[in-house]
């Protein structure tokens, strides 16, 4: 079974409250959500196998240990979730990046893919997924079911603010799937946005109405 982490960091809450705020411009919009990526990462990461090898120090040998495999991929979803790459690769350089493509029509809020591009080897990744939002949950899972449908097993799923609703139907529709949140919020409202949210993240990382 997956897990659900509420962050409760200190510097994660402070970050995500000016991130919130209306007066926060694009530039320092993105900054946040870097800066934010990059400890949700830490926390994500926390139980990655290790292995250990020999390491020689200007003092002698020591045992080392490096994450195992170093298979990882990180995933946005599009476009809002580009914004959380950066802050990931911060402490994944070595990771690959694919991309799935997924808009929420507006009438029925469900959504509908239009890309999706991933690394070859995908089903031997570590995969992080990646949004800012988890609104009613309906592109999270669906990028769920396109990845497991190229083999994928290990899967984790980072945002920074999350509806109660969207949630719920992640972790119904994925139980295995780990998933980590900036803060869980109160509602969504009748246009499927999270309260009290920021408003739309791909608008406001990219300086688009």
């Amino acid at each position: 079974m997956g897990k659900v982490v509420i962050m409760d960091h200190p510097l994660i809450q402070h970050k995500i409250s000016i991130l919130r705020s209306v007066t926060t411009g694009t530039k320092d919009f993105r900054e946040l959500i870097t800066e934010i990526a990059t400890l949700e990462c830490y926390e994500a990461t926390r139980d990655l196998k290790l292995e250990e090898y020999p390491v020689v120090t200007p003092m002698g040998n020591a045992v080392g240990k490096r994450i195992e495999g170093k298979k990882l991929a990180i995933i946005p979803i599009l476009r809002a979730g580009l914004g959380m790459v950066p802050g990931m690769e911060t402490l994944l350089p070595a990771a690959k990046v694919g991309h799935i493509g997924l808009y929420r029509d507006e009438e029925t809020l469900e959504p509908v893919e239009y890309f999706c591009k991933l690394p070859s080897d995908i089903a031997q990744r570590e995969v992080f997924v990646v949004d800012p939002m988890l609104a009613t949950g309906g592109s999270a899972i669906d990028a769920m079911n396109m990845l497991k449908q190229h083999g994928c097993s290990r899967i984790r799923f980072l945002c920074i603010i999350a509806a109660p609703e969207g949630l719920e139907a992640l972790t119904k529709a994925h139980p295995d799937v780990d998933v980590y949140v900036g803060a869980l919020d109160d509602h969504l409202n009748e246009a499927g946005y999270i309260v009290p949210g920021l408003g739309d993240a791909g608008d406001r990382i990219f300086g688009t109405k």
